[in-house]
């Protein structure tokens, strides 16, 4: 099993996360799950630059819908 990282969140789910959609701006995410998604970022910004400092609760509702296969169709949707 792969080891926590620093803030106990394991390096393997971010990182498939960050493989898969870590091209997706936040300003797409941001449709999808609100204004306060990533804040403190510019629209512009990657989610590969900020997923290891997304906090608790923008962090949850990505991997739900990682985790559930739902990811990818809502930012295909969002981005049109």
């Amino acid at each position: 099993m792969k080891e926590p990282g620093l803030d106990g969140r394991h390096r393997d789910k971010d990182g498939q996360i960050s493989k898969k959609h870590g091209n997706a701006l936040v300003g797409t995410l941001r449709k999808i799950y609100g204004r306060g998604f990533a804040a403190g970022y510019p629209d512009t910004t990657q989610l590969s630059d900020v997923l290891l400092q997304l906090n608790e609760t923008s962090l949850s509702q990505l991997r739900r819908d990682h985790d559930t296969g739902h990811l990818q169709h809502k930012i295909d949707h969002a981005a049109k």
